[in-house]
């Protein structure tokens, strides 16, 4: 019996891509489920790969350091989650301030978005503590259901770009196609879970602030004059190419959070 021919063009990567999206949907989701010490394992050596990878776009010829950078950020991390002070939030800090005195280029920016990456990191912990299992699918799924159909959007539509000097791929048709997934994530969970209505139009807020992470990520690899930020998931590249979006749609929940938290917003 013939194969079916693989896609090509504009889809060659979706079948790889699929096929890995289902494999992190699945982990992600026990993950979440599990919560407690299994969740924050998992958010802790995520944070600790993707310092690894922005170390090693920043100075690829330093080939040691970014390891024992990846292994800080997720002491630091484990550190901050632990004591619970304001004086541990520092120790998010620690691999801004290593990536800024360490030769490399744009340390500067390599420092801002390794902050980023901590700050996601702690908030996705907390945010699973504080607003439990709900509050977390709702910021998985407004992420997935953005680049979903931003994705498919995107390469259906075309048209203007967004932002072409900084993401060439990132279409204004893909960008509000994601708004639009974002709104009706939050209109199911309005209808699911009896949140408050204000919930639709943050979750396409929080989807823009998604889509600027991802082109924050954009940046700092065009850069490093990078395509990927490493090969370690097959069909998506790196590890911040996965979740790029995820840092800063956390990010923006933690600003948002210092007027309202996020979780005040859902029903019993």
């Amino acid at each position: 019996m013939d194969q079916m021919p693989a896609p090509s063009g504009k889809w060659a990567d979706l079948r790889t891509r699929v096929l890995s999206a289902i494999v992190m949907v699945l982990v992600g989701a026990v993950e979440i489920w599990l919560g407690g010490t299994a969740f924050s394992a998992l958010v802790v050596a995520l944070t600790g790969v993707m310092i690894w990878e922005l170390a090693t776009m920043t100075a690829p010829q330093r080939r040691r350091s970014p390891v024992t950078l990846a292994v800080a950020a997720s002491a630091a991390l484990l550190a901050a989650l632990v004591l619970r002070t304001d004086i541990a939030a520092l120790f998010l800090a620690v691999p801004s301030v290593a990536l800024i005195l360490t030769p490399r280029r744009d340390r500067r920016l390599a420092g801002s978005y390794a902050l980023a990456i901590m700050l996601a990191g702690y908030g996705l912990i907390d945010l699973r503590e504080t607003g439990g299992t709900t509050v977390i699918l709702w910021l998985v799924a407004v992420v997935v259901a953005s680049d979903v159909l931003g994705y498919f959007a995107g390469r259906m539509i075309g048209g203007p770009k967004f932002w072409e000097r900084v993401s060439p791929k990132k279409t204004w048709s893909g960008t509000i196609a994601g708004w639009i997934g974002a709104a009706l994530v939050g209109l199911v969970m309005v209808l699911v879970t009896g949140a408050s209505w204000a919930l639709v139009p943050l979750s396409a807020l929080v989807a823009f602030a998604g889509q600027l992470g991802d082109i924050a990520e954009s940046w700092v690899k065009r850069r490093a004059g990078v395509k990927d930020a490493s090969h370690l998931i097959p069909g998506h590249g790196g590890v911040l190419d996965r979740f790029d979006a995820l840092i800063g749609a956390v990010v923006a929940v933690l600003a948002l959070g210092l007027v309202a938290p996020v979780h005040g917003l859902f029903g019993g």
